[in-house]
């Protein structure tokens, strides 16, 4: 582009015109979207899994799988073996309880429930209930970062709460670009990331703990027959397994507990 300039110095009445050429100013680039990765699930192996647990929370700690389980009248925290399905310990609740998520905080399980408000606090060892703890609003998942529990309740928004008092502390809403995930429901915390899968899909999203944005979608279809699919529900229990690096996947009525590893699409 040229546009030009008067020179200071001419004879009167006569004006020299310089050209002067500027260059257009360049627009910043904008900054590219976050990546998210699509995994899907390779099965290292099948064990067997109570066809009568409604799962609903679901975590592993020193080789035995802890379970959560809901429906009234039906509801119990149960201590299992993984390799056969056995179960070693349960604890029901009362019938006016529809348990939920579960998490361990040192040698305490905390259980949610539904719609009672109540979060149930129970021995690590016999599963005999120690206390109870108040809270507002629907419990769907719960998990446990080594600092603060995280909670869903089926929107697009994560609860962070004290582990000792059960207090809310913040909460963040998770979102897959500009798009918020709603439905989050049973979860599990690894490091700085949060692992929901999201009610009434085969989908399993990653969150990254401190900002709520998805950093990976995970399908997780296929792992039951057509059978076995039409006598279950849904998918809803993930743990995690530090000493393989693999998740413990299972659902509500299903037949088995598939042990996976997350593997690119």
């Amino acid at each position: 582009m040229l546009i030009s300039l008067a020179a200071g110095c001419h004879e009167p009445g006569e004006e020299t015109v310089m050209p002067v050429e500027l260059t257009p100013a360049t627009a910043a680039p904008e900054p590219e979207a976050p990546v998210v990765e699509e995994l899907t699930v390779r099965v290292v192996r099948k064990t067997p899994h109570a066809g009568d647990a409604f799962t609903q929370g679901l975590l592993w700690h020193e080789g035995v799988l802890y379970e959560s389980t809901g429906r009234y009248g039906a509801s119990s925290v149960r201590r299992v073996r993984l390799e056969d399905g056995r179960v070693l310990a349960e604890r029901d609740l009362e019938d006016r309880f529809f348990g939920e998520g579960l998490a361990r905080v040192d040698d305490r399980l905390i259980q949610l429930t539904w719609r009672s408000g109540v979060a149930v606090i129970s021995d690590l060892q016999t599963l005999q209930r120690r206390d109870t703890l108040r809270y507002t609003g629907e419990g769907w998942g719960l998990c446990h970062d080594g600092d603060e529990l995280v909670m869903s309740d089926g929107s697009s928004i994560l609860e962070f709460r004290d582990p000792v008092t059960f207090e809310s502390l913040r909460e963040m809403t998770v979102r897959n670009g500009n798009r918020a995930v709603r439905n989050l429901n049973e979860l599990e915390c690894v490091g700085d990331e949060i692992y929901a899968n999201v009610w009434q899909s085969d989908e399993i999203v990653r969150i990254d703990a401190k900002s709520g944005r998805v950093t990976a979608v995970i399908d997780a279809s296929g792992l039951l027959s057509r059978e076995e699919a039409r006598r279950a529900d849904v998918l809803n229990g993930i743990a995690y397994k530090p000493e393989t690096n693999t998740f413990l996947l299972t659902g509500k009525l299903w037949p088995h507990v598939f042990e996976v590893e997350l593997v690119p699409r």
